[in-house]
């Protein structure tokens, strides 16, 4: 009896509106990414560094199915760095789920993120709630996610609001209005429902 391969979970980002940097893009998300690999790495979320694969994209393999892959599936090989050099299913599998993001037509509404693991039921029901988180992204400001961002880095109102140098109240209602606590239920509940789908993904 064939040992079952193991899936991975391969992430591919595509930089949005990058046009607009044009050629100051590269060498600022090359660094950018560096030090993200570092963090991520320590971090255990991803499992080789991010590798810039197009002048405005770059991609993983994600360390579980929870760090919000959008390809699932095997990898041809070993699995080593430079990512851009591995391919399989998962690759497959995420270039596609990409590539509906940025077709209009396969989505009746603007999404940021796509997911594909040719699993029944699994793509439909997690592209439905990442299209209801995207929606949500899209509708915070500038201010809210600076006051998102603040919060995530102390956990507590009152730390950001010194470190922000505005009062209490700012703070609850920037992150009331940024929908941080509906953001925070998805990612732990889709965390939750990738893990258990995908127990074998290493």
């Amino acid at each position: 009896m064939r040992a079952r391969r193991p899936k991975h979970a391969v992430l591919i980002i595509d930089v949005v509106r990058s046009t607009a940097l044009a050629d100051r893009l590269r060498p600022a998300l090359l660094s950018r990414l560096r030090s993200l690999s570092r963090l991520h790495l320590a971090a255990r979320r991803i499992r080789l560094p991010y590798v810039v694969t197009a002048g405005d994209e770059f991609q993983t393999l994600a360390s579980a199915p929870g760090q919000v892959p959008i390809g699932i599936g095997g990898i041809a090989g070993r699995v080593m760095a430079p990512v851009n050099l591995l391919s399989g299913e998962a690759f497959i599998l995420a270039r596609g789920a990409l590539e509906s993001v940025h077709d209009s037509t396969s989505h009746r509404f603007e999404a940021l993120t796509a997911l594909r693991a040719n699993t029944p039921g699994f793509d439909t029901i997690a592209n439905t709630v990442y299209g209801l988180h995207d929606t949500l992204v899209q509708n915070i400001s500038e201010k809210q996610w600076q006051t998102i961002n603040a919060y995530l880095k102390t956990k507590r109102v009152d730390l950001t609001a010194r470190a922000l140098g505005v009062n209490l109240s700012t703070v609850s209602r920037n992150l009331k209005r940024g929908y941080l606590r509906q953001l925070e239920e998805t990612v732990a509940t889709m965390t939750e429902f990738m893990n258990r789908s995908f127990p074998d993904c290493t």
